[in-house]
């Protein structure tokens, strides 16, 4: 392990010396003097620090991106180290899109806990950009995406499918129907998700198959609050069939087909390519393969 590095990336995120020494058993003046190395090693000014703040310079920021994925690659080879002489057990670190993570994810998890009761799972949720950035930086040990991004650095693999449907509120004139042809909606406000989630990037794809340009759409953050929103009459959006079963079952929304073109995106593992995986992540692969049943996505 590079303590120098450690000590730099803990300062960092920390923003502060003190707490920086408290986190790693150490005193100030020890962290002080690692810092100082590593900057003289490299000869630059990695921190700007007042009586404030500790703020990362440019070439900060370069080091300390490229430590995380540094640090990760020791904690890598001890865990692989560890696992050739000792059963599965620790920590998994996942991240997870907002769909999956919060609507499948939770079973899954305590059906794997069953089978797997030494390995605690660290669940993260994002959207599925920040996800991939953080399984490079190898702050994750598994990725699970909605829709195919492209990355060299990983391994992506689709492993199940989920049908997406058009909400309105129960009182539009549109809701008696059960299909509806797209250009029906050209007028329609569409409330969306932000940049990087893969349901904005399914509903995008949506409308550049079809030359559909939306005539006003607005931005939220959440499937819940676009639920609530489309529930309180602000507009109509596209959801997973996952997000909303508790909104159809209790009558609160409307779902709707576009005729003719069912709308189904994939799920997607992501993992660092490379020849070894940490035995857990390996479990949780095999298991999520073999238990397809578990991610049935049936109204």
């Amino acid at each position: 392990m590079d303590h120098q590095l450690l000590a730099f990336i803990t300062v960092a995120e920390k923003r502060n010396f003190t707490r920086a020494a408290e986190s790693l058993h150490l005193t100030q003046s020890a962290i002080t003097l690692s810092i100082k190395s590593l900057e003289k090693k490299y000869n630059v000014k990695l921190l700007d620090r007042t009586n404030k703040y500790v703020r990362l310079t440019k070439a900060g920021e370069i080091v300390y991106f490229h430590g995380k994925e540094i640090l990760g690659g020791y904690q890598q080879i001890e865990r692989l180290i560890d696992e050739l002489s000792n059963s599965a057990s620790g920590s998994l670190f996942i991240g997870s899109s907002l769909t999956f993570g919060e609507y499948i994810l939770p079973r899954l998890i305590a059906e794997f806990n069953q089978l797997y009761p030494k390995i605690q799972p660290d669940i993260s949720i994002r959207n599925s950009t920040r996800v991939l950035t953080q399984l490079e930086r190898g702050e994750l040990d598994l990725g699970i995406i909605e829709g195919k991004i492209e990355n060299s650095k990983l391994t992506i693999q689709a492993f199940a499918e989920d049908e997406m449907l058009i909400i309105l509120p129960t009182q539009h004139p549109l809701a008696p129907k059960n299909e509806i042809d797209l250009m029906e909606l050209k007028q329609e406000t569409w409330i969306i998700r932000e940049e990087g989630s893969g349901t904005r990037q399914a509903l995008e794809r949506l409308f550049v198959e079809n030359g559909f340009t939306p005539k006003v759409t607005r931005t939220f953050g959440s499937s819940q609050i676009i639920k609530e929103s489309v529930e309180a009459g602000l507009g109509i959006a596209l959801l997973s069939k996952w997000v909303i079963r508790k909104e159809i079952q209790l009558g609160t929304i409307k779902p709707i087909r576009i005729k003719n073109n069912p709308i189904v995106r994939s799920f997607y593992y992501a993992i660092r390519s490379s020849d070894f995986q940490p035995k857990t992540t390996e479990l949780f692969l095999e298991f999520l393969k073999r238990n397809p049943y578990l991610i049935d996505n049936s109204l």
